[in-house]
């Protein structure tokens, strides 16, 4: 089978992609900045992401971070045609192109590096993973009032449909700009975040806040959405269930559309 490295294996999504290559039967490397006996920083580069590189086919892209993408996705592309690494994919964000928030500028960034590589390469937008819903609906409830920006929608999706997905392209051929991936619904961040608190048994004053700036209105005006492509099957209400428990998660606002 093929051998493929998959940076950032032992995060969130790198991780379970990880795990489905090898039960696929392929020879996986894992690449982050702490494993052995591929830890590199991809930011710097150098002879460890060398090693890392040589004899790969397909590299599966996962790593990310808000500060330094552009340089670690150029290492890595320097890297990998050394090697003559036949195809990359990289996991972007839907919307990168249409909200201009800085993070997803940098993402935005490194699909033109991966297009314009000279390598095989295979591009996959998804929407953002109920883990990072969880995590920033953690972060605002920490105060006694949970502030939301006022008119945002989400459409979140199960990660391991996502992984599944990046498994399939990669044991494929190099495929260009694959078709967004979405979760099931398109919910208003209020529904979401009163589903999070009744799941993990918190109580907090839900309160609507108009912002202003460009990316908060391409985000209000629903550019880090595709309904059309609503593909993922796993529901917020199911992901809270199972990390929390109990029937309550399931009990939530139920589908509402854009």
């Amino acid at each position: 089978m093929t051998t493929i490295l998959v940076t950032g294996g032992t995060g969130t999504l790198g991780r379970l992609v990880a795990e489905r290559l090898r039960a696929d039967g392929h020879d996986v490397r894992v690449l982050s900045r702490h494993t052995q006996p591929y830890a590199v920083d991809l930011r710097e580069g150098g002879d460890a992401l060398d090693a890392a590189v040589a004899g790969v086919e397909t590299i599966v892209h996962c790593a990310s971070s808000p500060k330094g993408d552009e340089q670690a996705a150029a290492n890595l592309i320097g890297a990998a045609r050394g090697a003559g690494v036949r195809h990359l994919v990289y996991i972007s964000i839907v919307g990168v192109d249409r909200v201009p928030f800085r993070y997803y500028k940098s993402k935005l960034a490194v699909e033109r590096l991966v297009e314009e590589s000279g390598l095989g390469w295979t591009v996959l937008r998804a929407t953002q993973f109920h883990d990072l819903l969880v995590m920033m609906l953690q972060g605002l409830s920490k105060l006694p009032v949970l502030f939301l920006p006022a008119g945002v929608r989400d459409q979140p999706v199960e990660v391991a449909e996502v992984a599944d997905r990046l498994v399939e392209l990669a044991a494929g051929a190099p495929a260009g700009r694959v078709e967004d991936m979405g979760g099931p619904e398109v919910r208003t961040l209020e529904s979401l975040a009163r589903t999070y608190l009744k799941a993990a048994g918190r109580r907090r004053a839900v309160v609507n806040v108009p912002l202003w700036g460009a990316a908060y209105r391409g985000f209000r005006n629903g550019g880090h959405l595709t309904p059309q492509r609503a593909t993922g099957t796993g529901t917020f209400e199911e992901y809270l269930a199972r990390r929390y428990g109990g029937e309550q998660a399931r009990a939530g606002s139920g589908r509402s559309r854009a």
